[in-house]
Parts: C-alpha cells; sequence; structure tokens
C-alpha cells in the first residue's frame, strides 16, 4: 500500500497526523504531508510524493483517509 496527498486539497486540520504520526506530518506551511521513516515528501508533494505505508500502518491510514476534512489524502493499493 501506498499514500500520497494533494497539498492543493489540505485543509491542514492535522487528523492524519493525529490517526497516524508515523505517516503523516505538518509541515511550516500548515500543510500535511507522507513520510517514510525520516525522509518527508515535501518537494513537490502531491503524486510524485507516494509513500509506502510501513506495515501494520494500513488501518491507520485508511483511518486518516476517510476523516480527512480536505479528502486530500490517496491510497494506492499494490
Amino acid at each position: 500500500m501506498k499514500v500520497w496527498i494533494d497539498q492543493d486539497l489540505c485543509t491542514g486540520d492535522g487528523l492524519c497526523e493525529e490517526i497516524c504520526p508515523d505517516v503523516f506530518t505538518l509541515l511550516d506551511d500548515g500543510l500535511a504531508y507522507v513520510k517514510e521513516g525520516s525522509k518527508v515528501f515535501s518537494d513537490p508533494g502531491g503524486v510524485e510524493g507516494l509513500a509506502g505505508v510501513p506495515a501494520g500502518m494500513e488501518e491507520a491510514v485508511i483511518e486518516s483517509a476517510e476523516e480527512c476534512p480536505g479528502e486530500c489524502i490517496f491510497i494506492e493499493v499494490e
């Protein structure tokens, strides 16, 4: 499973980071981004920032996408 965020749709509520801080983070611009370990996919963001979801985090990532008010979290199943 992989995940990415469309920052153009992000409302910066931070629910994704609350639900799954191992995969999502908010940066100084107030928007959410995905990360793999310590690597944050913030440049350029969008679909180019496709991050792998660690084992055991799938349900939290799905919940984050469902709860996101901006509907900006996109999940791709391999």
